[in-house]
């Protein structure tokens, strides 16, 4: 399996950098999550992304804005030699899409653009080849989900954004990389409920995982990385 990091930045862009979103190949191509500059990003490779599917773990815009900049440019016969990825979305999710659609004026915008399918909490669906398990996470009071992403080798987590929990071990259990976000220097600077994670929070997350592999995101560039901990970076390409 191969990793892309199309962006990380936090919900706040840092300068120059894209939002949420990683890119999967082996066998097919996922991308986990679609933030604001990862359609750009995308573009400068090949055109217009060629991907066979798109996974959402929540509705904030930092990790699903870009499906609307991917509507309009289908609509203009972009990418239309392309197949239609499948967007996998939570249940319930394309009727939130749908009420996008309604004040973006087109209710039906996004089920032109993607095969949308819905996916449950804790029910494993295949998505470009790959076997993905949502588990659900605290981030607020917003209904969020990480994604344990197989295939016949490798296993990666994908924390997309948690407050601490136990289920964060579950996520990465033994896995070959754990992707985890550490938006924030100090617990107490979040909200209640708890949305993110310290860098702190973040290791002890990993260590109770028993993953094989911390890749750090979602972080800062306020917020530097000392020491031998391994951070993500837009464009940055890992073979796990």
């Amino acid at each position: 399996m191969k990793l892309e990091v199309i962006g990380c930045s936090p919900a706040w862009p840092n300068p120059g950098g894209a939002q949420s979103g990683y890119l999967l190949e082996g066998p097919g191509r996922l991308l986990l999550d679609c933030g604001p500059g990862v359609l750009a990003r995308m573009r400068e490779q090949n055109g217009w992304p060629d991907v066979d599917a798109i996974a959402i773990t929540h509705f904030h815009l930092d990790h699903w804005g870009d499906l609307v900049p991917w509507v309009w440019g289908r609509m203009y016969g972009l990418g239309h030699d392309l197949k239609t990825p499948e967007l996998w979305i939570q249940s319930g999710g394309a009727r939130v899409l749908a009420l996008f659609g309604e004040h973006f004026g087109m209710p039906d915008m996004f089920e032109r653009t993607f095969e949308v399918r819905e996916y449950e909490e804790d029910q494993q669906f295949e998505a470009a080849g790959l076997r993905v398990m949502p588990v659900r996470l605290p981030h607020y009071t917003l209904r969020t989900f990480g994604f344990r992403v197989s295939n016949e080798t490798t296993t990666l987590a994908y924390s997309g954004d948690s407050g601490p929990s136990e289920r964060l071990a579950e996520l990465a259990r033994d896995v070959d990389l754990f992707v985890c976000e550490a938006t924030l220097e100090h617990g107490d600077l979040d909200g209640q409920p708890r949305g993110h994670l310290s860098l702190e929070e973040a290791c002890e997350a990993y260590e109770a995982s028993g993953a094989k592999r911390l890749l750090i995101t979602h972080r800062p560039l306020e917020l530097p990385i000392e020491g031998s901990l391994e951070q993500a970076y837009d464009g940055l390409e890992l073979d796990i």
